[in-house]
């Protein structure tokens, strides 16, 4: 069981809660200046969007109260948006669907929304945005849990790295490390010279760096670099919390062992810490073995060190 949320922890979501919600005009009358509110346009999304919905559908998706989605319903039945039919060789299920006009108004209403977005998203820069939408992928995950965010399908890639990626390779591990193991400024000092050396003495023939991106974010990162002739160190593995699940860490991985095979390199090796659980699995399951460990204090935290080794 997790520990109790602070008392500043909740306030803080109340304040969010109040400011987004007045932001997006969800406290209007009518949603986007529309004669609808929120909760008939969200029914109207999901017949819109459902094959032969019924109304116990609804009721499991959206968790509404069964008399006010009655209500709903009815509403948009006399206002000639949506019709129900019963199903074929079922009497006793009702099929919903949009009607010609509950499409053409719908399809005006999610014009209208996108063009909000659109407004909202326009006001930031490019990274800004980045940052918007991944926080907001990271509230979703964080929400759903891991088993939905799992079955979410979305689209990843690797690709090198391109201006802003080492900053943000620094910044995210300073950042995801003091939040998930309470690990002190020693670490990002750590990650900005491993991030610095690899930039001043880069060959490109033996070392890479890749960048997960998952949605057209930033999701991941992995180097490989050049310890000697025949031997490769894997370093810098992150996996962002809302992008975990997709196998983007295996990924990272993979494609730091077959880069080292195509180099020449006859081992890979890395340094970790026994409290990444999660980059152990990865590692075991991608062929290194753990060949050596030791307790040590680090980062502002006792910790037990980890060398693991690949032989190609």
């Amino acid at each position: 069981m997790p520990p109790a949320p602070t008392t500043d922890a909740v306030a803080r979501v109340r304040r969010f809660n109040r400011f987004y919600t007045r932001r997006i005009g969800l406290l209007e009358q009518g949603l986007l200046h529309s004669p609808f509110s929120l909760a008939e346009v969200r029914v109207l999304y999901e017949i819109a969007h459902r094959t032969d919905p019924t109304a116990s559908a609804l009721l499991a998706e959206l968790g509404l109260d069964r008399g006010y989605l009655s209500r709903i319903l009815q509403r948009l039945r006399k206002s000639g948006l949506v019709s129900a039919t019963t199903a074929p060789g079922d009497r006793r299920r009702r099929l919903l669907a949009l009607t010609p006009r509950g499409r053409r108004t719908f399809g005006a209403l999610e014009a209208l929304s996108s063009r909000e977005v659109g407004l909202l998203l326009g006001r930031l820069t490019p990274s800004g945005r980045r940052r918007f939408t991944g926080a907001m992928a990271t509230i979703e995950s964080l929400l759903a849990g891991a088993d939905e965010g799992a079955r979410t399908g979305r689209d990843w890639s690797l690709r090198g790295p391109a201006p802003g990626d080492f900053g943000w390779v620094v910044q995210r591990h300073g950042e995801l490390y003091a939040s998930e193991y309470d690990w002190n400024e020693e670490f990002e000092g750590l990650v900005a010279g491993i991030v610095a050396r690899f930039v001043e003495h880069f060959d490109p023939e033996r070392e890479r760096c890749w960048i997960a991106e998952m949605d057209g974010m930033r999701a991941g990162s992995v180097f490989l670099v050049r310890e000697s002739d025949t031997v490769a160190r894997l370093r810098l593995l992150l996996v962002e919390p809302w992008a975990r699940g997709h196998g983007l860490g295996h990924a990272l991985v993979d494609a730091c062992v077959r880069f080292a095979g195509k180099a020449g390199y006859r081992t890979i090796t890395l340094w970790t810490q026994s409290v990444l659980r999660a980059a152990g699995r990865i590692y075991q399951e991608a062929g290194f073995r753990l060949v050596r460990e030791g307790r040590h204090r680090s980062f502002g935290a006792d910790l037990v060190e980890q060398v693991w080794e690949k032989t190609l």
